[in-house]
């Protein structure tokens, strides 16, 4: 089943994407910060170290049917982060974060490493997520990666739902109150 996306998703996948990248590197020590400069999403310090890294977050959200699909990152986000890098004085890197099926996965690596398994091709280099390549990602040392698990239980029963079954479950049908059914008739006709 194709799920309708909102008219904002992608915008909020990014957000999403800059946030758990964020999250687990601080869960793990790094102090980190989330910044809104072209090339870059996140700056932060590896712990013990003096290392800084400048993570440019490319996310992507994925239909059914579409789990394997890559991620281009074009030609230009490279130079960006580069240049911004060289701002800051910090190492480039790219996490890519990718919502499919019922798996949250992020990868984290240098760009340097990024182009040397998938150079820059003629507008873009492409992160593959073939089942082949996710096997070989989890065996490479310089690539870190973390997988979420999501089970949604009844969530597509509610979203696909009629007018009156959504009623249902507010407690909607048949107020009593009518105060209560006056909110009830104007949140129907929102919907």
């Amino acid at each position: 089943m194709k799920i309708k996306k909102s008219t904002r998703h992608s915008k909020i996948t990014g957000d999403f994407g800059e946030s758990v990248v964020v999250y687990w590197l601080s869960k793990h020590g790094f102090e980190c910060a989330v910044v809104d400069h072209t090339g870059i999403d996140i700056i932060a310090r590896k712990p013990h170290t003096p290392d800084i890294m400048g993570i440019s977050v490319k996310s992507r959200s994925r239909n059914e049917g579409a789990e394997e699909e890559h991620v281009s990152i074009k030609n230009s986000n490279f130079d960006k982060a580069k240049q911004a890098c060289d701002v800051f004085e910090c190492v480039p890197y790219f996490a890519i974060v990718v919502d499919a099926g019922n798996m949250v996965r992020a990868f984290l690596l240098s760009m340097k490493h990024l182009l040397k398994l998938f150079p820059k091709g003629q507008t873009a280099s492409s992160w593959k997520m073939s089942k082949r390549y996710l096997e070989k990602y989890s065996r490479d040392p310089e690539i870190k990666w973390f997988t979420l698990t999501t089970t949604a239980n009844n969530w597509s029963e509610w979203v696909n739902s009629r007018p009156e079954e959504r009623a249902r479950l507010r407690g909607c049908e048949n107020p009593s109150n009518p105060d209560r059914a006056r909110k009830c008739t104007s949140i129907d006709k929102e919907i």
